[in-house]
Parts: structure tokens; sequence; C-alpha cells
């Protein structure tokens, strides 16, 4: 049912859906939502987050069109998911979590479940240390208001972006950036609503 309910959204990347169908969704969610894990809606997790629908995650994954030599960043861990989907599809991927807490869970449950080629980086996804990358993929898990240049300038020639940009109390649209020889082409997908991104490292959590 979880992969048909995919396939009858539009999912059709075989790659993409064989990943989602191996992720155990229902480890990266809290105990009390374990039941309800595999419905195709977003859930909370600690620290004001969540783990987006299942759809989202597919839908973003597919528009990355990834590849076994990409190396990927992803801005915003949470539980872990996303990175988890992207490991099956990607060489390495870095994920970059501004909570404490969220990026120690994330790094324990991804290595007891044998995700060994994810990385969780506890930091500032909005301003990056200028040695992180270039990378070949970068998604963004949180809404942002507009791209920071110093994330777009990370995108290898060739490569793809996706992230949800918009206001922080609203709908977002979801941007696919490509870079190519000539330079950015930009392409609006679908509206969508998550957390915001916030700068800093949280003091707390």
């Amino acid at each position: 049912m979880f992969q048909l309910t995919l396939r009858r959204r539009g999912i059709s990347d075989q790659a993409v859906l064989r990943a989602m169908e191996e992720v155990p969704r229902d480890q990266f969610v809290d105990d009390a939502d374990r039941d309800g894990a595999y419905r195709d809606s977003a859930l909370p997790i600690a620290c004001g987050q969540t783990i987006s629908q299942p759809f989202v995650v597919a839908y973003m994954t597919e528009q990355l069109q990834l590849q076994k030599k990409h190396r990927v960043l992803e801005i915003g861990a949470g539980s872990g998911y996303q990175a988890a989907v992207l490991s099956r599809l990607a060489g390495q991927v870095l994920t970059v979590e501004r909570y404490r807490k969220l990026a120690d869970a994330a790094r324990i449950r991804l290595e007891k479940l044998n995700y060994h080629n994810v990385e969780v980086m506890l930091g500032d996804g909005l301003n990056l240390p200028p040695n992180i990358g270039p990378f070949d993929r970068i998604i963004v898990t949180a809404a942002m208001e507009q791209l920071p240049e110093n994330l777009v300038e990370r995108l290898e020639v060739g490569g793809i972006l996706i992230a949800p940009v918009g206001p922080h109390q609203g709908v977002q649209t979801l941007i696919r950036l490509s870079r190519t020889e000539a330079g950015i082409e930009r392409k609006e997908l679908v509206e969508v609503r998550f957390v915001p991104a916030l700068p800093g490292v949280a003091r707390e959590l």
C-alpha cells in the first residue's frame, strides 16, 4: 500500500520507489507515531521539527535524478529519514543539522541501520564553512525565504539543487536549480509547506 500510494500520486522512478520501500520509516519517527509512520502525512519529531510526508520525500528525491557517483548535501537532517533514502541512491551524503539533539539521534539511528555512506554534521546550513563542497546534488528540507548564494555556489556544473522557497509562515514553492556551463536554470515545481530554515546552531537542544 505504501508504494501504491506513491505510484498513484505520480512517483514513477523505480529506484526511488525501491529506496522508499527499503528504508524503514517507522524507525525514524517517535515511538508514539510508529503505527502511523507509513501514512502519507508529515509527523512531528523533537525540537519542533517534522519528518516530511512520504510523497514529498519521494518527489524531491526523484527530482534530484540521483546516481551512485553523486555526492549529496542535505540541509536539515531532522530524524535522518531523507538522508537514509538518499543514501540508497547516491555515493555519499552529508546532512547538516542545527539541533544537537536531532543530529546525535540521527547519527546513532543511521549507524544502527547500516547507512554507512551518510555523515551527520552539527552546523549552520545557511552559513557552511568554505571547505564544505562542492556537491553534485543539494537538497534543502526547511523553508528558505531566499536561497543563499554561498549554497548555490557549492553546486557542481551539471548539478541539481532542490529547495522550498517562500515565506516561513505559509506556503512555499519547491524550486529546482540546475547548474549548466551557461549558468543557473530555475524551475518552479509544486507548492509545499516546510518548517523554517533558521540561521546558526541552536544554543539548546
